[in-house]
């Protein structure tokens, strides 16, 4: 290695970690008194979340009683109070202000602020006996709050969100005064300070209870993890496991990023964990600095939208679809492990172009046989372990009555000690110097035994979300419980049984471990805990003024009525907000706005989008904007690592995110991608195929399949991956799937039609303020001796005039009344479903096609000279 690579290699440390802290947890780091009271505040909001999630304040306390118990409100006013304290001493004014101390004008502020945002729980009382009537102290305070929280913002994340925010407030007072086409009423200043900041309507909104109810725990639980050692623990196991490999230190990077990303919720501390260590040894297997850093951008930013976390934005889907956190899990867990598969691939690829080789084994490679062999006990062990303690904790609760949990945590302690005890019986992990000249991967066996109790509180975690059902709050709670004993035990335990004399020492430093992850997770939630609130300004202005309509109506005459152009629409403005937003509040502006005209286009033009997918498809591109350039910051962390060019890696990164950009169109178009009333036969069919289909598109947009492709063959790749997502698509054409029913013989036909069938009737009448509206109504036929019986039973009566047919009843909480249909609509075409060949049957010619396709490539690469094998 030449000095000038050893020296691109050398990365600044307190460089990436300035980086990192100036976007998550504040660059602002006093000494002294003041630097222990910035501690001191962070740790109490964790310990303050801890407590208002745990069963604790309920206890009937000897002599005290139940204590500590606060309502929603209260704990949203308190929650950002807490962030605003801690943003205006963590994060600097200016770039040029003190980072070592705290200015005075900052202390006047963290107060103010503090004392507004906690407005509503020091007069909670008095508010509550003069609802929307404000006097001049609660005036004051709001109007001081709201100023104090958009600088607030300002400082954490940037002026994006916070000009996003004046324009929302501007545009509530000056509502007659805008052009005609958004132009309305207007609101007074006492109306405007009311709504947002003493209502739960405004900056108080869900999005803020989110952030305080659920998402802290989440980070607070990821912080922990990481003070743990689990971060390195991922990063090792994944190079054991994948560093062999073609292209394996990139491999290795896309598993431990989505493996880490269960840690951070950030993607910027994604990159900088893990590609201090990734992205050097990429480069040394041949990867160019711009195709190192893409790779762990790419992989890191994914890492939101890995379960069972997701980040912030999949606790305010719970709110605002309203189904259960294990639900909103369901629907994205194909999807984002469809998109790291194809992560994978796409590395592959990249090492099959160059004929890169991996890094070399510390040990003999066993037989291919030997491994399988490993592999399939490995798994038959676990799924035998998965039933016991599924079936012995089934047991136990009905056997050990009120002891049950305690007879679970003695054995949960049991299991834990037995991990520590395998655990110490190898060496501590300690990663290598990214900067040596070559690194041996380390041992498969030892590196995954030594950190098998990491996995406890994950296990813990899942437990109680999908077996339990507990809320996500209390599930992370419980999680976090057990991490705290993890990180206080561990090291003393691993002292005991290495038989070293340190272990007082070692629980000291445990215990200063633990006060660190308090403090970290409360630093890292700032950021979130003031986005939210801020977002909810945004939602609070759409509430008070309606423009959420008129900026429907706007979007729904640009995309000219076409589903796909409002999709593709909603895709740009989510990216071009999200340049400058934060994931969170990207999702809640877009959700809010165009969720339901993308629902009610879609219901037009007779495709019924489930909310839950019009929601992920927003988040999706939420997240692409750390990728795109030119703001993707995430890139240029990766970018301050590899030594390349930000710009070039942030477009190297968005060509390998090319395919989580396709997933959100394809599963609006097909929700069996989220696992949407499908069987587990059919999921793991849907998972099979659909995991083929998105590896031929990855290989469509990298130009390489077996071989370099030519330009036709990577057309001809492009469809075949369409046909797999869609083969409904191309049945739909060779076979009719609706017969076509006369509106005046519907209720004669209805005698043949099977109890259960689906109708698709097309309907035009009025919406709720009077103006035409046309859209697709699904109703289910109900039972009946005869067509008309059927159709009363859905709760509607027809009526035949003037040539037609009219809705002359619809019953109160009918099948029909839920399906969107009211009196005096006119329904103008009628749809039954007919019997159609198994839409799978496309997947015969695709299939051919696609063999064909191999059988050519791999007949030229033979025919290929011999690639020169990257230098290592």
């Amino acid at each position: 290695m030449t000095d000038l690579q050893s020296r691109q290699d050398q990365v600044d440390d307190k460089e990436l970690q300035d980086m990192v802290a100036a976007n998550d947890t504040g660059a602002r780091i006093p000494e002294g008194f003041q630097g222990k009271l910035l501690l001191g505040i962070a740790l109490c909001w964790s310990l303050f979340q801890l407590w208002i999630a745990s069963p604790l304040p309920f206890y009937d306390w000897p002599l005290i009683g139940s204590f500590g118990i606060f309502n929603d409100t209260e704990v949203r006013s308190i929650h950002l109070g807490f962030a605003a304290f801690l943003a205006f001493t963590a994060y600097p004014a200016l770039a040029g202000s003190p980072r070592h101390h705290i200015p005075v004008t900052d202390i006047i502020l963290c107060a103010l602020g503090a004392f507004s945002a906690s407005y509503i729980f020091l007069f909670y009382e008095q508010l509550a006996t003069r609802p929307g009537l404000p006097n001049t102290q609660d005036l004051v305070v709001s109007i001081i709050g709201i100023l104090l929280l958009l600088e607030a913002t300002r400082r954490t994340l940037g002026p994006p969100l916070m000009i996003v925010a004046i324009v929302f407030l501007t545009y509530s007072l000056a509502g007659p005064y805008m052009p005609e086409l958004i132009a309305h009423k207007g609101v007074t200043l006492k109306e405007l300070v009311n709504h947002q900041w003493l209502t739960t309507e405004g900056v108080f909104g869900i999005a803020l209870g989110v952030s305080s109810n659920f998402v802290f725990l989440f980070v607070l639980f990821g912080a922990l993890l990481d003070k743990a050692g689990a971060g390195n623990y991922f990063i090792q196991v994944a190079f054991s496991l994948l560093g062999h490999m073609r292209g394996g230190p990139a491999k290795a990077a896309v598993v431990s990023s989505g493996l880490t990303g269960l840690i951070s919720g950030s993607s910027i501390a994604n990159v900088v964990t893990t590609g201090t260590f990734t992205i050097p040894m990429m480069k040394r297997v041949g990867f160019t600095s711009e195709k190192a850093g893409a790779v762990e951008v790419a992989s890191s930013v994914n890492g939101q939208i890995m379960p069972p976390v997701m980040g912030a934005a999949a606790f305010l889907m719970v709110e605002y679809v309203g189904i259960s956190y294990v639900d909103v899990i369901t629907h994205a867990f194909l999807p984002a492990l469809i998109s790291y598969l194809a992560l994978i691939y796409i590395v592959h690829l990249e090492a099959m172009k160059q004929n890169m080789q991996g890094l070399p084994r510390r040990v003999e490679v066993k037989a291919w046989h030997l491994r399988l062999l490993g592999i399939l006990t490995g798994f038959l062990v676990t799924a035998g372990i998965a039933a016991v303690v599924y079936w012995g904790i089934g047991w136990i609760k009905p056997a050990a009555g009120e002891f049950a949990g305690m007879v679970i945590a003695v054995l949960l302690a049991g299991v834990y000690l037995y991990l520590v005890r395998f655990a110490a019986s190898v060496p501590d992990l300690k990663l290598d110097d990214p900067s040596s000249p070559m690194v041996q991967l380390p041992e498969v066996g030892p590196t995954v035994k030594s950190g098998l109790h990491f996995l406890l509180p994950v296990v813990v975690l899942v437990w109680c979300l999908m077996v339990e059902r507990l809320s996500p709050g209390l599930s992370a709670f419980w999680a976090s419980v057990l991490m705290i004993f993890i990180l206080v035990t561990q090291r003393p335990l691993m002292a005991y049984f290495r038989k070293q004399t340190d272990v007082k020492a070692r629980l000291r430093q445990g215990f200063n471990e633990l006060i660190d992850g308090l403090i970290v997770g409360a630093r890292n939630m700032i950021g979130i805990g003031i986005a939210t609130a801020t977002a909810g300004i945004i939602v609070g202005a759409v509430s008070q003024t309606g423009v959420g309509a008129v900026l429907a109506d706007l979007v729904e005459v640009l995309s000219m009525g076409n589903l796909l152009l409002m999709l593709i629409l909603t895709a740009i403005l989510s990216l071009i907000l999200g340049m400058g937003l934060p994931t969170t509040a990207n999702y809640i502006v877009v959700s809010s706005l165009l969720a339901p005209v993308v629902i009610s286009l879609g219901q037009e033009s007779g495709l019924i989008v489930p909310l839950i997918a019009v929601h992920l498809f927003v988040f999706y591109f939420g997240i692409m904007a750390d990728v795109t350039p030119p703001v993707g910051l995430a890139s240029f962390a990766a970018a301050a690592v590899s030594g390349g060019d930000p710009i070039r890696t942030g477009f190297q990164a968005f060509s390998y995110s090319m395919r989580t950009a396709l997933l959100p169109f394809l599963f609006i178009f097909n929700t069996d991608l989220l696992l949407i009333d499908v069987t587990w036969a059919e999921g793991i069919q849907i998972f099979i195929v659909a995991t083929i289909a998105m590896l031929i598109f990855t290989a469509a947009t990298q130009g390489y399949f077996f071989a370099r492709s030519r330009w036709y063959e990577s057309v001809l790749l492009l469809l075949i991956a369409f046909s797999l997502f869609r083969p409904g698509f191309w049945m739909d054409r060779i076979v009719e799937p609706y017969q076509q029913i006369s509106p005046a013989e519907l209720v004669q036909k209805a005698d043949g039609i099977e109890t259960g069938t689906e109708l698709r009737l097309w309907i035009e009448g009025e919406d709720e303020v009077g103006n035409p509206r046309s859209f697709v109504a699904n109703l289910t036929l109900g039972e009946g001796e005869d067509g008309q019986s059927r159709l009363a039973s859905t709760g509607i009566e027809l009526l035949e005039r003037d040539g037609k047919t009219i809705i002359d009843y619809v019953g109160f909480d009918s099948p029909a009344e839920h399906a969107g249909l009211a009196f005096d609509q006119v329904i103008t075409g009628v749809e039954a479903p007919q019997a159609q060949p198994p839409k799978q049957l496309i997947f015969i010619p695709a299939f051919v096609l696609l063999a064909m396709i191999i059988v050519l490539q791999r007949r030229r690469r033979k025919e290929e000279p011999a690639a020169v094998p990257a230098a290592a």
